[in-house]
């Protein structure tokens, strides 16, 4: 079944799980891989600004991330007080689903609008899904610590 409501994208990484998590929760560094909000910069507590790459517009970023549960939400939107929730992810260590010790699975969840058309809809899915491969290519290049990881 096609989820109409919930989108998923995940990839196994050649990386620790904890390593993971640090570059999905890290609102700066999520500028390296983030195709809506491109070229992060922090303007609060958890709070980030960025350039949509395929608008120009800003893009607002709240993060609320378990270091423990290696869960973070992330609120959205186009301006600050517009934040709401929005999109999700998920690291789960390798072991855990039966891969080698050293690798991690990253999952990243997002809902759909009421209001979304359905090209809007199928562009976030699609990004997603691309961002996935950034994200691992980041990772096992080593070049996710470059912003201060």
């Amino acid at each position: 079944m096609i989820d109409a409501h919930c989108h998923s994208s995940s990839i196994r990484v050649q990386a620790d799980a904890q390593r993971a998590f640090l570059l999905m929760a890290d609102g700066e560094r999520q500028g390296l891989w983030a195709l809506g909000s491109w070229k992060r910069r922090t303007v609060a507590a958890q709070t980030f600004v960025g350039e949509s790459i395929f608008t120009g517009a800003e893009a607002w970023v709240r993060i609320h991330a378990d270091p423990v549960a290696l869960t973070i939400d992330y609120e959205v939107g186009g301006y600050e007080a517009g934040l709401r929730f929005r999109n999700a992810a998920r690291v789960f260590e390798g072991p855990v689903l039966g891969h080698p010790a050293g690798t991690a699975v990253i999952t990243l969840f997002t809902w759909r609008l009421a209001t979304q058309s359905d090209d809007a809809w199928a562009q976030i899915c699609s990004t997603h899904e691309t961002e996935m491969f950034l994200i691992r290519a980041l990772l096992e290049s080593g070049r996710d610590m470059a912003q201060g990881g």
